[in-house]
């Protein structure tokens, strides 16, 4: 099997498979060169064993060097390819052969989906349906054998579920409520992949997860910004008051549980991934500081808490997410292994230790600029300091 050379978008070539076991589980993974995606990708291949075809589109939050781990491997493999590309998919499909479908490829950022939602709705929607009616049509040629073991494993998010109050957290059975058009698109791809099992009998599942930080994290995210704002001694942006609360989940605890939810999770079922680590924005962004504080004591920037500036709120910005994971606990025994302090930990010590993971997204591609469109309400003016670029969570 070829290492990560690019497989080209027109002709697809023979893959050897010598040396590999027989029970090692063949995946197509979508969207394999984003943040959750290349978590995956390293975890399929350098723990399980697994034969992982990473089929990504390459747009803007996409990073390579992600994948550097694993680069050469001679159980993983790229495709540059568009999932709404029907022939290109087919193609993969046919020479692939998987056992499997980690479909993540998505656009993901809130504030993007606000400026341009078209593009949202192209991968999310019409690109799931594309996958959807190729893996069915492969589905249904399998071997008896084979066909039962197949899963199409849907990875979608919690903010499907829309904004909680103060109490409570989001059960599999909460009623969809997307605010956003980020989360509509989503909740529209989830709602077609049930679907497609429902009326089709394709061996589905679906994981809601909260959000997730770690290394690679494109910058446009609350915690990576904070981070490389900070470094930089920049202004750090914080939407509204920063009494937002979102449940924070590393992305190596939700790459496991995506594997654990692939190979043991029930077909038809949806399971919810948390961290069970709640903070607001505001709480994530001074413990940042508080981190680099430590990490760099000969800092010029040294209390990074003075670069904390409140800007506009996003618009129809959720207030709180927390997702109840009773569930994959119960069913699949699964536990996040990072409490938000150690995984933070790591994260901020890995964007310190690994400038070549990150320099050249922020030099080349995105430094901070604002996303997203200008809320009807200014900031609190007794709080606010500039109106500089607003983070996504």
């Amino acid at each position: 099997m070829q290492g990560a050379q690019p497989w080209g978008q027109a002709a697809v070539p023979q893959i050897d498979v010598l040396g590999e076991s027989e029970s090692a589980m063949r995946v197509l993974v979508s969207g394999g060169a984003g943040f959750i995606g290349s978590a995956v990708c390293r975890l399929l291949v350098g723990e399980f064993d697994a034969t992982v075809l990473n089929v990504d589109k390459l747009t803007y939050a996409a990073n390579l060097t992600s994948l550097r781990a694993i680069e050469g491997h001679p159980r993983y493999a790229f495709c540059r390819a568009d999932i709404c590309d029907r022939e290109a998919i087919s193609d993969t499909f046919r020479e692939f052969d998987p056992d499997a479908v980690l479909h993540l490829a998505a656009e993901s950022h809130v504030d993007r989906s606000i400026d341009g939602p078209a593009a949202f709705i192209a991968t999310n929607i019409e690109g799931t349906y594309v996958l959807l009616e190729i893996a069915l049509a492969y589905w249904q040629r399998l071997p008896a054998k084979r066909a039962k073991r197949f899963r199409f494993h849907h990875v979608s998010t919690d903010e499907v579920f829309g904004s909680l109050g103060t109490v409570g957290k989001f059960t599999e059975t909460t009623a969809y409520r997307p605010n956003s058009p980020y989360s509509a698109t989503k909740a529209a791809s989830d709602h077609l992949v049930r679907a497609w099992r429902e009326t089709f009998g394709l061996p589905t599942v679906v994981s809601n997860a909260s959000n997730n930080y770690g290394p690679y994290h494109f910058p446009e995210k609350l915690i990576p910004l904070a981070i490389l704002k900070a470094l930089h001694g920049e202004a750090i942006p914080v939407y509204g008051e920063g009494d937002n609360i979102r449940d924070w989940l590393y992305v190596e605890d939700h790459a496991r549980a995506l594997f654990t939810i692939l190979s043991e999770g029930r077909v038809g079922e949806c399971y919810n991934i948390g961290g069970n680590a709640e903070r607001t924005n505001l709480d994530v962004v001074t413990s940042i500081c508080r981190l680099l504080d430590e990490m760099l004591p000969g800092s010029a920037h040294r209390p990074h808490e003075q670069l904390i500036t409140f800007v506009a709120d996003r618009p129809g910005h959720d207030r709180r997410y927390a997702m109840d994971t009773t569930k994959i606990g119960r069913e699949l025994r699964w536990t996040p292994s990072e409490t938000f302090d150690s995984g933070l930990r790591k994260t901020v010590a890995w964007y310190l230790e690994n400038r070549w993971g990150w320099e050249g997204i922020w030099a080349r591609r995105y430094h901070g600029e604002r996303l997203g469109a200008a809320a009807s309400q200014p900031p609190n003016p007794t709080r606010a300091k500039s109106g500089l670029p607003r983070a996504d969570q």
